[in-house]
């Protein structure tokens, strides 16, 4: 009887899920979210030898392109959107910390805790509708009505992309601010 009891208390004590599982969880998460803001981040040299090339194109040989314009705003809204679990990961996110440094570390975990909530439902929020909204773009071929005229779906694909990478970015710092995990090492990659 006292074996059993024993058995059950050291059972019921574990966590569901191991800690080192976590931790693994986690890292492959900021990984992802680390690839992924260099990715993006290295289209910025895209986007900015498509407005050399307009510039050129427009001023020097008086001949605008139909797509410099476009490209350099969807390649830039994509490397913003999809780089934001980035940002996450490296805590670049604007936060007010004049108040939330005050508090004791238990008090921030709960306050951490409680707003997760919100972001939660942000992130789930715009996984569903960006995600509804590029199924909807890619079915029926929609495009800019501009003079290039590309598809859209690719730049809408990118919101519920985002929100994924982001709410995932999120439960990883979660857990490690909760402590059921180690904290992230330096070097993600």
């Amino acid at each position: 009887m006292a074996a059993e009891r024993a058995e059950t208390e050291s059972t019921a004590s574990r966590p569901a899920v191991a800690p080192g599982s976590l931790a693994r969880f986690c890292d492959v998460i900021d990984r992802l979210n680390e690839w992924m803001g260099l990715f993006w981040g290295s289209t910025i040299i895209l986007v900015t030898l498509a407005v050399l090339y307009e510039v050129v194109a427009r001023t020097v040989f008086n001949l605008p392109t139909l797509w410099g314009n476009e490209i350099t705003i969807y390649l830039s809204a994509m490397a913003y959107l999809v780089a934001g679990g980035y940002a996450l990961l490296h805590r670049r996110h604007v936060r007010i910390d004049i108040f939330y440094q005050m508090l004791s570390p238990r008090t921030q975990a709960r306050l951490d805790a409680f707003t997760f909530l919100f972001f939660l439902a942000y992130m789930l929020t715009l996984v569903w509708i960006g995600g509804g909204s590029a199924w909807n773009a890619f079915q029926i071929g929609e495009t800019t009505s501009t003079p290039w005229n590309p598809v859209i779906w690719p730049v809408k694909l990118s919101i519920p992309v985002a929100g994924l990478l982001l709410l995932l970015q999120g439960i990883a710092n979660l857990i490690r601010d909760m402590g059921w995990a180690p904290a992230a090492s330096v070097g993600v990659l």
